[in-house]
């Protein structure tokens, strides 16, 4: 026991230098937010929070043999991070609400707990608040593994004028929740049909006579068992933690591989990070050929399209436009010189932007 309490007393010393290093750092970053102010810069940086994730994280691999785990580290600096950037200066951020939904969970992974968050009903919503600069940013869902392309969001794109300064991706793992702890007290469930779809298997195996009711989110599903003593949602671990459920069953969605593109929005350009991301909305002719012809800019230059999608442009009957994703930023050689063939065709009707790639794009 006395060897226990040497270690012990160890850990107390390191936690009192770990303080007194985070009040120190918060010191330097208010010193750094005074400069930025008075230089007329923007306060907040994505790009060079990457560099600092990937240098944190590198460090902990090389030189520290990779004793704390990989992702604990990045959510630790990502708090660290969002805490110092707030006594710079607040922002605001929009998402596709109510609390604890898989968007909430994104812009949480993307901003931390330290910024004020507006929840608000709708995609629209989300791009209103930042187009009329209730908020900073905005982020929202793209697409996922299962479900495919979010169309709402790319549509926005063509309505609003904002551009994409960020992405994050998520794993979708739901669970049961419920005031009840018993499974076999469960005769209703409540979720999103989405959420439903991708635990149909769990259910009809261990719940095969419970109801099942829609609710238009996984967040309002925790609202309305909150009241009930026969019913479970199914949601993320976040609305455990913030609804205050019980966890009956873990991870019950049928696939391992289901994870959730998020997208942040905002009005102003990033600055080239080394592993970006571009995306751009093209026109592509109604003849033959037209969109080989389009596509073959890019592979005369070597730039990788990640995804390409159609949608109506809404100027007229069947007539579309594509919405592209490639690797690279628009300062790269290769992809300006692609984007400059492209427009002087007049084949680019909008740049969305060039931002830095998820950190975790499989995690």
């Amino acid at each position: 026991m006395e060897e226990i309490a040497l270690w012990r007393k160890r850990i107390d010393e390191i936690d009192e230098e770990i303080l007194r290093l985070l009040n120190e750092r918060i010191k330097i970053a208010q010193k750094i937010g005074e400069i930025k102010k008075a230089s007329g810069l923007d306060i907040h940086a994505p790009e060079r929070e990457r560099e600092i994730f990937e240098r944190v994280l590198k460090l902990n691999e090389e030189v520290y043999g990779g004793e704390f785990p990989k992702e604990a580290l990045f959510h630790i600096y990502r708090e660290i991070m969002s805490a110092c950037l707030s006594v710079e200066k607040p922002l605001r951020v929009a998402y596709l609400g109510p609390k604890a939904t898989f968007t909430h969970q994104a812009a949480l992974e993307y901003f931390g707990f330290s910024v004020h968050y507006i929840p608000v009903s709708t995609i629209k919503d989300v791009f209103n608040e930042v187009d009329l600069g209730r908020a900073d940013y905005g982020v929202v869902p793209v697409e996922n593994t299962i479900e495919g392309v979010v169309n709402y969001t790319l549509d926005m794109f063509l309505e609003y004028d904002l551009k994409i300064v960020g992405e994050v991706v998520i794993p979708i793992k739901l669970h049961l929740l419920s005031n009840l702890s018993s499974l076999e007290d469960v005769k209703r469930i409540y979720s999103h049909r989405h959420a439903i779809a991708q635990c149909r298997n769990w259910i009809d195996k261990n719940l095969p006579k419970a109801q099942i009711i829609e609710t238009e989110s996984t967040a309002r599903a925790c609202e309305i068992v909150l009241e009930l003593n026969d019913a479970a949602a199914i949601a993320s671990e976040v609305a455990s933690y913030t609804y205050h459920l019980n966890i009956l069953a873990q991870n019950i969605q049928e696939s391992s591989n289901n994870f959730t593109r998020f997208l942040i929005i905002g009005n102003r350009s990033m600055k080239r990070t080394g592993k970006d991301k571009t995306s751009l909305i093209l026109a592509v002719r109604n003849k033959p050929g037209d969109l080989y012809k389009t596509l073959e800019s890019f592979y005369l230059y070597g730039v990788n399209l990640t995804k390409i999608e159609s949608r109506p442009s809404k100027k007229r009957a069947w007539d579309y436009v594509f919405f592209v994703d490639l690797d690279g930023h628009v300062e790269d050689h290769n992809v300006r010189m692609a984007l400059d063939l492209l427009a002087k065709e007049n084949r680019i009707i909008k740049m969305l932007g060039s931002y830095p790639k998820a950190l975790f794009e499989e995690s």
